[in-house]
């Protein structure tokens, strides 16, 4: 190996590693993860169905937000939910939370709905107004069965049978 070699590896070596670096900044500070601050809201959901850690948490269809846990309440037997939003948004108390989706086939997201108070929530409180996901499939299956279950038509004609 010759020095121009050594010194062609040395310039390709220090090329990744300095594209390694803007990527892994430009991740940090374009991700969740490089977001510092923000407070910590609860809500709970009589139907989760579809949110998982990680899941959005929107506005107007703007992200905000990010559930970081979900449990089930021994008491009530119903889903606590639990996610961040960054400090500078104030939602008034009486805001309301639903989960949506994003489409027919598209993933589910918490939808936050500001209402109109004079109060903010404060980091660590509920929100009281929330509901819960439909089950897309069984609304499908429930019109199907629906529509097969028809009563007969009483003004129809019958056939006579054969004699």
């Amino acid at each position: 190996m010759t020095l121009k070699d050594n010194m062609v590896e040395a310039i390709i070596g220090a090329l990744v590693l300095a594209v390694t670096v803007w990527f892994v900044s430009y991740v940090y500070t374009h991700t969740e993860r490089g977001r510092s601050g923000g407070y910590q809201l609860v809500a709970i959901f009589p139907s989760v169905q579809g949110i998982n850690i990680g899941s959005d948490v929107r506005i107007s269809g703007v992200k905000v937000g990010t559930v970081t846990t979900s449990e089930l309440d021994p008491k009530s037997f119903q889903a606590k939910i639990k996610f961040t939003v960054p400090s500078d948004i104030k939602l008034p108390t009486d805001t309301s939370a639903k989960i949506t989706s994003e489409g027919l086939l598209g993933g589910n997201f918490i939808a936050l709905s500001p209402g109109g108070s004079e109060d903010n929530l404060k980091p660590g409180e509920q929100i009281e107004q929330t509901q819960g996901s439909v089950d897309l499939m069984s609304l499908i299956g429930q019109a199907i069965y629906r529509v097969g279950n028809k009563p007969a038509d009483p003004a129809a004609p019958t056939a006579k049978p054969a004699q």
